[in-house]
Parts: C-alpha cells; structure tokens; sequence
C-alpha cells in the first residue's frame, strides 16, 4: 500500500521528527512510504531517504504559491500513484487535499494537524488563513489526526469537523531516549564545566510560542539565589548569532550561564544530561521535548498548555504560561528535592512514557488507521 506523505518542509522540528519516526518504524512488507516536501529537502531529507523512503521536493516558496508549483505538487502526486495521502502541518494538510481531489482515481485522504490554537493571532496572516479554510474543507478528509486532546478541541471549536477528529499523541523512542551517566559526565565536558554543575535544559527551535524570553526571565530570577546553575538551550535558530536572543541574555545578565547549542543531531545525549528539563511555551499540543526528557528519565518543569500537564501528570511540575516567577519556583523545588528525589521522579517519568506514549504502540495506532481508511471499513462504521 503506498502512502503519500506531504509536509511543508523537513527541517528539525516536532512535526517532522514524528514523520521521521513514524517512517522508522512502518512495517515495509505492509506499507510503502513517500514523502513530499512542499519546501526544501531540509536537515531531515537525507535521514528519511537513508530509511528507504523517497524525497521529493516541491520547492514551494514562502507567501502565495505559484501556479507552476501547484502544478509540479499535483504532477508529481500523479505520478506517485498513492493508495492514500497523508498531510502534515496546516499547509501539508491543503496540498494533500488538493492531491487528492485532483488524483485520476479517488485517494482517501487523511490530515494531521501537529499544534493546539490558542489564538489565530499568533499565526502569521497566510497560515491563519489556511487555517480558516481547512476548517470549511473538514468535511473531506477520511480523518483528521490530533496530536493532543487539547488540539483537537481548539480546532473543533473554530469548525473542523468533530466526526473526523483521532487523537494519536506522539511516540517516543525509549531505546535511545533513556538515562546515562556518560551522557551527563560528556556534555559538561564539553561546555567546559564541572561534572557536578547543575543543568536546566530548554530544547526547542526559536520561535514567539517557544517563549525563549520566559524562560530566560524565570532564569535571572533564579541566578539571584542560585548562581552556580548553568542553562543549556538548543534547536534551530538558538546561536550567538541570534541577535534578538543575545540581546536578552546581555540584558538579563546571564551570558556567563547560558550555552546556545544550535540544532544538533545528538538530542538524546542532550536530554539525558539535563538535570531539569523545561518548557516555556505559551502554545503547544504534545511537546516531543518532554517526553524525550521524561523518557531519560529527567524530571519536567512544563508551562500549562496543551497536553503538556497530561503528559507530566505528578512526576514533575506545571505552572502557568508567561509567568517567569512561576516557572523559576518550581525549578527550586526540584531543586531543594536532592539528587535522590529528583531520580525517583525521573524514574516515575520515564515509566509513564513506556506505558502511555512508547513509540511502537503510537507507530502501531497509525498502521491501523491506514489500514482501516484503505480497506474502506471506516465509511461502513460511519
């Protein structure tokens, strides 16, 4: 059975990761998988290929896209052939919609959408408006896919079809996410500091929903009684060269502690380093982040949104979105728990993860859809 994935594009982030994951694990003998990207091959192109899944990109430039792109996406699914197409992400989920009305034969289509939405106003103008238009469009789609309860709710709200929605969160690999020492004892060595430094992590592309300037404000705030803690944040866009965010750190004091890492391919030894993980985010659905941290076993501080509470539950803590003081206190009571109460969190976090969100039973819950939407069975239980 060939599936057709489109996404926008195939850079290191949350979305992509899953696709990346998902293709890791696809029973070949069963499903034969391709993937189109709208924009450019990315960071993750070569990886994908590297699993036997062809790349093919659209080269669809930001803004409105051209005529001739919408020809090269619909020529291109032609010739492809695919039993069923899947979209990833607001744009991913349009194309594949509209490979699928103008496929010779009909092509059951599923989307999936990768983010809760708090606020179309946070979205840049042509996305918002994309968004608005998949919500008149629902109707087609065979399914559309959730990655969090919360996200399905946002968008059932704006008019998505209630009918459609399936809620698969994201899966983790707990063979290579998983707790080591090396890892730990490694990245100190390779900041330059001592192996017993205390590390609070933020892992996470740069971009307004991350909320980098929370995190760094609750940072400052805990400097004043704790200044022997390092910060360590890393993903796309998180360099010296990020004028907008060395200016924060400069402002705030805090250059001798923080470490801009970049997007790196080594997040697993990252993670498992951290003594503390952390999200700042004022918008998310299922931040892969913490459950990779969760999964090498290092005790969570979340920001309440999203599913991101669900996901901690009680081996960590939750706290307010865009509330520094909030987020800062809760690193001291992670703190103040010792080493010892922060492995039994940590422990209790990565059980939660094996048993909930492990990513053959999430690969596994995919597989059945496909099968379900291609065999035609869905329509007969509607």
């Amino acid at each position: 059975m060939k599936l057709l994935f489109i996404i926008t594009g195939l850079s290191t982030g949350g979305a992509e990761m899953m696709l990346y994951k998902l293709l890791s694990r696809l029973e070949r003998e069963r499903f034969d998988p391709v993937v189109v990207s709208l924009r450019e091959r990315g960071t993750l192109g070569d990886r994908i290929e590297s699993l036997g899944s062809p790349v093919y990109t659209i080269d669809m430039k930001p803004g409105i896209p051209t005529l001739a792109s919408i020809w090269r996406l619909i020529r291109t699914a032609r010739q492809l052939k695919p039993d069923l197409i899947q979209g990833w992400m607001y744009h991913g989920n349009l194309a594949a919609q509209l490979a699928g009305i103008t496929a010779p034969q009909p092509v059951p289509v599923i989307w999936n959408i990768r983010q809760s939405l708090y606020s179309l106003d946070s979205e840049k103008a042509g996305t918002a408006a994309v968004i608005k238009l998949l919500a008149k469009l629902s109707s087609y789609p065979a399914q559309i896919i959730y990655n969090s309860k919360n996200s399905a709710i946002h968008h059932e709200e704006l008019g998505y079809k209630a009918d459609k929605t399936k809620i698969i969160p994201n899966g983790f690999d707990t063979d290579l996410f998983a707790p080591s020492t090396t890892a730990r004892n490694s990245l100190r060595s390779e900041l330059g500091i001592a192996e017993k430094v205390f590390l609070i992590g933020l892992i996470g592309r740069y971009h307004p929903q991350k909320d980098h300037a929370n995190f760094l404000q609750a940072a400052a705030i805990l400097f004043q009684t704790s200044p022997d803690i390092h910060f360590v944040l890393a993903g796309t866009g998180i360099t010296r060269e990020n004028i907008a965010l060395q200016d924060v750190i400069k402002t705030l004091g805090l250059t001798e502690r923080i470490h801009l890492l970049g997007e790196r391919d080594d997040m697993a030894r990252l993670t498992a380093a951290l003594d503390i993980a952390s999200s700042s985010s004022y918008s998310e659905a299922f931040p892969n982040v913490i459950g990779e941290a969760m999964s090498c076993g290092v005790p969570c501080v979340v920001t309440d949104v999203g599913d991101s509470a669900w996901m901690v539950g009680d081996t960590g803590r939750v706290v307010p979105a865009r509330d520094p003081q909030a987020l800062a206190n809760a690193w001291k009571e992670l703190i103040a728990l010792g080493s010892m109460g922060r492995e039994t969190l940590g422990h209790l976090a990565r059980t939660r993860i094996i048993e909930y969100s492990s990513l053959d039973s999430v690969v596994a819950q995919y597989e059945e859809l496909y099968e379900i939407v291609l065999t035609g069975q869905l329509n007969r239980r509607n």
